[in-house]
């Protein structure tokens, strides 16, 4: 009986958001307020591009979801260090790479600016920063597109 209760939980539908992700284009906040030190698109090495940005800031600063969602991975990749993974519905995902900590689970519902990871150096870093990347339909898009000007 427990399990059948732990499946039933798992399957429940998250509220709809007041805006779908795609409706929020432009208007999401940061995930945290870093120094932007690689931007998508520009050259990472001799031959791969940044899929993502890089955002430089201090060991600890609090990671925030830029929208709300289901984590669908919470734990280390190689190469990334200590990742979460948001789905958002719709094909899109957020991805946060290179934390310290991370503060949600897989199958864990967050919202929109919660508190999901630490900024630290995993996966191999120096300094510490956060990799973040917004994909749809698992292809990596500008973030500049997503997020709010500062």
């Amino acid at each position: 009986m427990l399990q059948a209760l732990k499946q039933a939980i798992a399957d429940i539908d998250m509220p709809a958001p007041s805006q779908p992700f795609a409706k929020q284009r432009g208007k999401m906040r940061w995930p945290i307020k870093g120094k932007l030190s690689h931007r998508f698109g520009s050259q990472r090495n001799a031959e791969m591009k940044w899929d993502g940005w890089l955002l430089n800031a201090n060991e600890g600063v609090a990671v925030k979801a830029i929208h709300h969602g289901r984590v669908v991975f919470s734990d280390y990749l190689r190469g990334y260090g200590m990742l979460i993974i948001i789905d958002h519905g719709d094909s899109y995902m957020s991805l946060y790479a290179h934390n310290q900590v991370l503060l949600k689970e897989t199958g864990d519902w967050v919202t929109a600016d919660e508190s999901v990871a630490k900024v630290g150096n995993s996966g191999g870093r120096i300094e510490h920063a956060l990799y973040f990347e917004i994909r749809h339909n698992g292809k990596p898009t500008n973030p500049k597109h997503w997020l709010a000007s500062r």
